[in-house]
């Protein structure tokens, strides 16, 4: 909301407490600020509004750190959504990806609002959509609730999704997220 990165200290601590890759996203605006985060260990920076409003920024920055560069796109009634959801566009979540499609974006991380924190599913068939619509790896995210969303996701329709987020599902305990593995792993091991 505050259109610049308020967080550092508690991104710090959290890049100083794991050695996963880490995503950051949120009021990332500038080349110069991509770069800062990278260089502190930032695995990957999610451009969110910036894609709306500066869509040559996010080309930029894919050429110059690729691999690096993931776009959020965080949608309420299939329109995106912009300024932490405070404003919503007249760009649909398929037409703002696939703005995208040769720049090297490395993920779109697709958001539906309207579910996010609120623990009733993902929006499996708007994140398919705009899956099928675009070459861009997607990663599903908003209101992932149990393990039977884990489920869903590995069934063969969503196998083009990249992966998914859980935020609230593991903060409250409903979702175990050993049990997730072990499930994501064991259908892998089915596959192969």
């Amino acid at each position: 909301f505050a259109g610049e990165s308020v967080n550092g200290a508690a991104v710090d601590a959290i890049l100083a407490a794991t050695n996963n890759p880490v995503q950051l996203g949120g009021g990332i605006r500038t080349l110069e600020h991509i770069e800062a985060w990278l260089d502190k260990g930032i695995t990957r920076v999610i451009l969110g509004t910036v894609a709306v409003r500066d869509p040559e920024l996010v080309k930029e920055a894919c050429k110059r750190f690729p691999g690096k560069i993931a776009v959020g796109i965080d949608a309420k009634g299939g329109y995106v959504a912009v300024e932490g959801w405070a404003e919503t566009s007249e760009l649909t979540a398929v037409d703002l990806a696939k703005r995208f499609e040769d720049a090297g974006v490395s993920a779109i991380i697709y958001t539906d609002i309207d579910r996010d924190g609120i623990l009733k599913g993902l929006n499996i068939p708007s994140t398919l959509e705009l899956a099928n619509a675009v070459s861009i790896p997607v990663i599903a995210s908003g209101g992932l609730a149990s393990i039977d969303d884990v489920k869903r996701l590995l069934e063969p329709d969503c196998g083009i999704l990249e992966g998914a987020i859980s935020g609230r599902a593991l903060y409250d305990g409903r979702l175990d997220p050993q049990e997730a593995m072990a499930l994501i792993k064991a259908a892998r091991k089915e596959a192969s």
